[in-house]
């Protein structure tokens, strides 16, 4: 989940993310890690730790503790505790792990005017895809098999009907990604984008 999370934030909403922490220590960079260069690092040796792109605290937990506008505790359960949650400087504290907040920790993080968004809303966008691959596991057919080809001719058709009518080409650099049906993953995103809206 963190990830992910570091991913998404920082590719898509250009989020800086300055610290990651694993069970064996912390890196660290205030310009920025490269959150898929340290994952393949991580895939090749196992650990964060000697990351080139950032320097590396090893046995230290106290990286949580840098200034920052999101915290994202994504893996263990009671990693904000009574003992450090007066040195967490983060505004918003996003639970993507079960219960990594510890309740003396939340009402400290509170009084100072800190934001917490609770697990149980944070994860439940896990659950709902699990839920997507179950249905899919059940019926043995992928999403967007049956969909895919008409959505396909649909948006050509509006892209022709819109070069008609106002005599002018699509837009070379969109016309790609308009014309295609959606991938699955565009499905899965849209599918849980949409009942995240509506609960």
């Amino acid at each position: 989940m963190g990830y992910h999370a570091a991913k998404f934030l920082s590719q898509e909403d250009g989020a800086r993310v300055i610290v990651v922490a694993e069970r064996d220590g912390y890196v660290a960079n205030p310009e920025g890690i490269a959150v898929e260069a340290l994952k393949q690092h991580l895939i090749r040796t196992g650990s964060i730790l000697g990351f080139a792109g950032a320097k590396s605290f090893a046995g230290d937990m106290t990286g949580i503790q840098e200034q920052c506008d999101i915290l994202i505790p994504a893996a263990m359960e009671n990693s904000n505790d009574s003992e450090n949650a007066e040195r967490i400087k983060a505004y918003l504290v996003v639970e993507a792990a079960n219960g990594p907040v510890t309740f003396q920790a939340d009402q400290m993080l509170r009084s100072r005017g800190g934001t917490i968004l609770p697990d149980l809303y944070v994860n439940a966008g896990g659950v709902i895809v699990s839920y997507f691959e179950w249905v899919k596991n059940l019926t043995h057919i992928p999403f967007g098999l049956m969909e895919r080809r008409r959505r396909e001719r649909r948006n050509l058709t509006i892209a022709i009907a819109l070069e008609r009518m106002t005599g002018n080409p699509f837009p070379a650099d969109l016309r790609d990604e308009f014309l295609e049906g959606g991938a699955e993953i565009d499905l899965v995103r849209s599918g849980l984008e949409d009942v995240m809206r509506s609960t």
